[in-house]
């Protein structure tokens, strides 16, 4: 099951891409999700080790390390989201069962359908096309 990190991601580089470099503080950033700091630190390092945030010890803020129009929406949703998690099939059904016996299988092959078609969409959607639907085309301090 997807969790909200996904969104919350989403909404970092999005406040990271259009605030003046530094401002993006973590404590900033969770006064617009409506958060815990902790919570942004951490989803921030998620962020971090994917390669999509860097920020400098002793400085506020962190910065993109790409242009928002190079970060898909299935990059972001791969840093912070387990493969396994948008669909779980319960373990051991009835093998007795008629449909016991075969769910499993079948829901692997609907769910492996659905997945791919998700991360298609995502693939071909951008932080910067996060921007724009928000009204925030240029970063701030361009």
């Amino acid at each position: 099951m997807v969790n909200s990190r996904f969104a919350v991601a989403i909404h970092i580089l999005s406040l990271v891409a259009s605030t003046p470099c530094g401002q993006a503080t973590s404590a900033y950033i969770a006064g617009s999700v409506n958060t815990n700091p902790v919570v942004i630190r951490r989803i921030s390092s998620m962020l971090k080790k994917a390669g999509m945030l860097e920020s400098t010890v002793g400085a506020p803020g962190a910065t993109l390390t790409k242009s928002p129009e190079e970060i898909t929406l299935l990059d972001v949703y791969k840093a912070v989201q387990s493969p396994d998690e948008l669909f779980a099939i319960h373990e051991e059904p009835n093998p007795d069962c008629s449909i016991g016996k075969q769910i499993q299988h079948t829901l692997t092959d609907v769910f492996s359908s659905a997945q791919q078609a998700m991360e298609r969409e995502l693939a071909s959607k951008t932080v910067a096309d996060v921007l724009n639907g928000l009204g925030v085309s240029k970063k701030l301090t361009e």
